[in-house]
């Protein structure tokens, strides 16, 4: 059973707020959204809420452990709930769509690297880039036959 937000966000010490509970709502609705997308979708109940807000509440849920921040290579920081389980992502190279992927191997950290240079290695972020099944059917369609 997944906690209710007002429980999760006193149990990693914030105060509650409906900033807080109101991005933290989006995001269950937008996974993967980066903090313009949040904004947005913020907005529809609090419209006064601010863009810098969002980037506010979205830094104290992530150092918090109650969202997750990924950064694809040349786009912006995107954001989600799903946490805790070292699941990896497939992007989209045209039209930027996420997918989570499970973990490939085993548990946490999914890959051991041959060596590690000292580290004691926790975790393992794995971005898959190509085309999402809707850009392939737009691709296919454009291809003659």
């Amino acid at each position: 059973m997944t906690p209710e937000p007002e429980d999760s966000i006193r149990a990693a010490g914030l105060r509650v707020t409906s900033q807080r509970l109101a991005v933290l709502e989006a995001l269950s609705e937008l996974p993967h959204a980066d903090t313009d997308a949040v904004h947005r979708r913020v907005r529809l109940s609090q419209p006064d809420i601010t863009l810098q807000s969002v980037y506010v509440v979205l830094g104290a849920l992530t150092e918090a452990g109650l969202i997750r921040r990924i950064e694809p290579a040349g786009s912006p920081a995107r954001y989600e709930r799903r946490i805790g389980d070292n699941h990896h992502h497939a992007i989209c190279t045209r039209c930027g769509a996420v997918q989570d992927v499970d973990c490939a191997v085993g548990h946490a950290p999914c890959l051991e690297p041959s060596e590690a240079g000292g580290f004691a290695i926790s975790t393992a972020e794995v971005t898959y880039w190509g085309l999402c099944a809707a850009c392939q059917a737009t691709t296919d369609a454009r291809t003659p036959a």
